[in-house]
């Protein structure tokens, strides 16, 4: 069976049709637009405004029951690569965004997520942006996708196709818990927190 793309607002069964399934691997994708006036590759090296390349972080929160973040800990990001009982692991920090495929990626084991988290929760926001002067409207092509990380074998991929200009935070994507399986949800919502913390505080 073939990866299944889904659109704003889907929804799509992740354990329930793959009994089994307990280890995923989400990986999120992102690249620079092009430029106005840019000489193509040099101007993508030296980055646009201010010269700094665009830093985009993935971040996990879990959050309990009224989708509340009730510990520090269960905020995964680069300055806590993983929760504390290992079900979400993030396997670091790209500073640009170069290169084809993934750029960051989260390793999830469904099997070892603490009862009391009902959800996943994905997001990218743009480190320092209010100083490089960066949202994601200078960000095209992202994207976030769900494998089954035994088998590499992907589930699902939900591509951020709005005009996310003058946002410079992405709700992309959460997992969540549904009568005892495990769901996908494709959100793609765009805020203006300029910092992982403004975002965290939605929860």
């Amino acid at each position: 069976m073939g990866s299944i793309n889904l659109q704003k607002g889907q929804k799509i069964d992740l354990t329930k049709g793959n009994p089994g399934l307990t280890k995923l691997l989400i990986g999120l994708g992102w690249d620079e637009a092009p430029r106005a006036g840019g000489k193509g590759f040099l101007s993508g090296l030296l980055g646009g405004s201010g010269g700094s390349p665009i830093d985009c972080d993935a971040s996990v929160i879990m959050l309990s029951a009224n989708d509340k973040l009730t510990q520090k800990a269960h905020l995964v990001y680069f300055g806590n690569l993983k929760s504390p009982e290992g079900s979400i692991q993030h396997t670091g920090d790209n500073l640009t965004g170069t290169g084809e495929g993934d750029d960051e990626q989260i390793l999830v084991d469904l099997s070892r997520i603490p009862a009391e988290i009902q959800k996943v929760v994905f997001v990218v926001n743009i480190y320092d942006c209010q100083k490089r002067k960066q949202d994601f409207g200078l960000i095209s092509n992202a994207f976030i996708r769900v494998a089954n990380s035994a088998t590499n074998q992907e589930l699902c991929r939900f591509s951020l196709t709005d005009n996310y200009a003058g946002k410079t935070a992405l709700i992309c994507a959460e997992v969540y818990r549904y009568n005892n399986e495990w769901k996908f949800a494709a959100i793609g919502e765009g805020t203006t927190d300029a910092s992982l913390g403004e975002l965290v505080r939605r929860y």
